[in-house]
């Protein structure tokens, strides 16, 4: 028997560990992931993460919950593999050796900074290796910042598209907020976009000069934390009572023409 690869969802902070995640306010793990996921991540022996140091506060956390069945320091934290701008996709050798353990029997967590696995983020390609090896894959249920900023948006939830992140060029990025616009308008689909926060003003900015001002504009900021805000208007309305954006906190922009 094969064990199972877990996508386990992470809170939407990044990682603090339970003191930071108190003094800051944030809320309590249990408000944010299900009972039953927590517990699962709880006895996990192995994962593979997309950052080693923020696994180890998030099961932190978990423990303050659920205690760890082994100590932390014997649990086996593997990075998923950072391919190199241009670079090929990673082996499919080194993503079938991650699985090594679910082969002999153990399950495995898959787990990334925030949010779902595989969802804006690494490790479509380890899954896509649990399928072809038949190893079991079960999601868990959890925070994923696309599905909340979306149904908190008011915009169309029945056909939608997220685009990643826009290019960093200026004259590259209007020409892609309006080959969007024009393709939302044409299919009335919800074209969701992501961009680092300290890049965070600069697309809104670009959104706000490129679209029409009909178009309608929704930013989620800080989904989950309490200083999260979202707000939902059109381009028009957005410059006649303008905003601004933390460049420290995550956000997710969605749009429709």
């Amino acid at each position: 028997m094969t064990g199972t690869l877990y996508l386990v969802p992470n809170t939407l902070d990044f990682g603090m560990s339970p003191t930071e995640a108190g003094a800051r306010g944030l809320p309590d793990l249990q408000d944010v992931l299900p009972l039953g996921a927590i517990r699962i991540a709880a006895r996990l022996p192995c994962w593979v993460a997309e950052n080693a140091k923020t696994t180890r506060a998030f099961l932190k956390r978990v423990n303050e919950v659920v205690p760890l069945v082994q100590p932390l320091q014997a649990i086996t934290i593997t990075e998923l593999p950072r391919a190199n701008k241009g670079a090929e996709a990673t082996p499919t050798g080194s993503l079938h050796a991650l699985l090594a353990p679910a082969l002999g029997g153990q399950d495995i967590g898959l787990i990334s900074e925030a949010g779902m696995p595989a969802i804006a983020d690494p490790g479509a390609a380890l899954v896509q290796a649990a399928h072809t090896l038949n190893v079991r894959v079960e999601p868990l249920s959890g925070p994923s910042s696309l599905m909340l900023a979306l149904a908190t948006s008011g915009l169309n939830g029945q056909s939608f598209a997220f685009v990643g992140y826009l290019p960093v060029d200026g004259t590259a990025r209007v020409a892609r907020i309006r080959e969007l616009e024009t393709l939302s308008r044409r299919a009335q689909q919800t074209q969701l976009m992501i961009e680092t926060p300290y890049r965070n003003a600069a697309l809104l900015s670009a959104l706000l000069s490129a679209l029409n001002g009909n178009t309608r504009l929704a930013v989620s900021c800080g989904l989950t934390l309490s200083q999260g805000w979202n707000r939902t208007d059109t381009v028009a309305a957005w410059k006649a009572r303008p905003a601004s954006i933390p460049n420290d906190t995550p956000a997710v922009f969605s749009l429709l023409a």
